[in-house]
């Protein structure tokens, strides 16, 4: 079995409780400590490794966006799904040659663009020629910032997911949701459904899945929560100064 057919199979079959949960490394040496840790898969985040290059949140160049994929790829041997924000205005074709080439088995696709919601038709679309250029190849992970962004309608959310599950995307992504309305989504969209997790002060992932998420991811929230570590951390060592 391919990396890609065993990333695809770990979001099949999911019972209520059980989401898959997806680290988000954010350089080679997070990837490994999550791996050895047990977990089968992971998925970089964006912010996590803008943070990392010294960038802000939706700054960091494609090269090092896809250097920094590439590295976390090569360092582990499970499948890695890669957040690579809006496709930086990549054609399609382009987009998943370089997925491929940095060895992710996956992607997030947002559906904003600097902080405004883009047209669903014209998303789906794009979408569709993502799916094409792809193939089987990759896992899409369909972004729905409505709750980031929009609105926060639910319906909204809904009618989105339904035109990109039909456009190809294997899954959603409703970041930001509540975690009141993820049973409403839940019955409204079809296909595995990704909900945003905090790695503490939150709903647990057990939680998470028993409110509709078929996997659940964290952003940059580890890498926030080791940063916190290191300055405390940092605070003992400067006593010892």
């Amino acid at each position: 079995m391919s990396k890609v057919e065993a990333f695809r199979a770990l979001h099949r079959g999911r019972l209520p409780g059980d989401p898959l949960v997806l680290p988000g490394p954010w350089d080679a040496v997070s990837a490994r400590v999550f791996v050895e840790a047990g977990f089968p898969a992971l998925a970089t985040p964006s912010a996590g490794i803008a943070a990392s290059l010294g960038y802000a949140d939706g700054a960091t160049p494609a090269d090092e966006m896809f250097a920094a994929v590439a590295r976390v790829c090569r360092a582990v041997d499970v499948p890695v799904s890669a957040d690579v924000e809006d496709g930086y205005g990549l054609a399609p074709k382009e987009l998943v040659e370089r997925l491929l080439e940095a060895g992710a088995v996956g992607c997030n696709l947002e559906d904003s663009a600097g902080g405004a919601l883009k047209d669903p038709h014209a998303h789906a679309e794009w979408l569709a020629e993502v799916r094409y250029a792809a193939g089987d190849r990759l896992f899409v992970n369909a972004r729905i910032d409505i709750f980031a962004h929009g609105d926060g309608d639910p319906e909204r959310a809904i009618e989105r997911a339904a035109l990109y599950v039909a456009a190809g995307a294997d899954c959603v992504y409703p970041i930001g949701a509540p975690t009141g309305v993820l049973p409403l989504l839940r019955s409204g969209i079809q296909g595995p459904i990704n909900v945003y997790g905090k790695p503490e002060g939150g709903p647990a992932p057990t939680e998470l899945g028993e409110l509709g998420a078929t996997r659940v991811t964290f952003g940059p929230g580890l890498q926030r929560w080791a940063a916190l570590a290191l300055r405390g951390m940092a605070g003992e060592l400067r006593k010892r100064v």
